[in-house]
């Protein structure tokens, strides 16, 4: 199992500071949008590469963004909702409100390849 912060351990510096990444809001829109639904890895290759949508899956996972739990040779994300309201009340609304309105970011042309 991949370790993930406590609910406690979720700062807002740091959540913020992820999330100031374009493709990482796509994927927090992609999942906002998705509801309580988790999304295995493959359902974001349109936002790149396996190995940096791995890099932003670290990322948002170790700011407490998303969780993510392995099935097998895949691995479902979703988005820690419950615990971002309940550490900051009212900041995931208000950056959802933006982020699934956020077109998704264009692929690098490296990463098309």
């Amino acid at each position: 199992m991949l370790p993930h912060p406590n609910v406690d351990q979720i700062s807002l510096p740091h959540v913020l500071a992820v999330l100031g990444d374009q493709t990482r809001l796509a994927i927090l829109g992609d999942l906002a949008r998705r509801g309580d639904e988790p999304l295995a890895c493959a359902q974001f290759k349109d936002l790149g590469s396996k190995s940096n949508l791995s890099y932003h899956f670290a990322k948002m996972r170790e700011a407490g963004i998303i969780r993510v739990e392995p099935l097998g040779t895949k691995r479902l994300i979703s988005l820690r909702s419950d615990d971002l309201n309940a550490r900051f009340p009212g900041l995931l609304d208000s950056i959802l409100a933006t982020a699934i309105t956020l077109p998704p970011p264009q692929k690098r042309v490296a990463d098309a390849v």
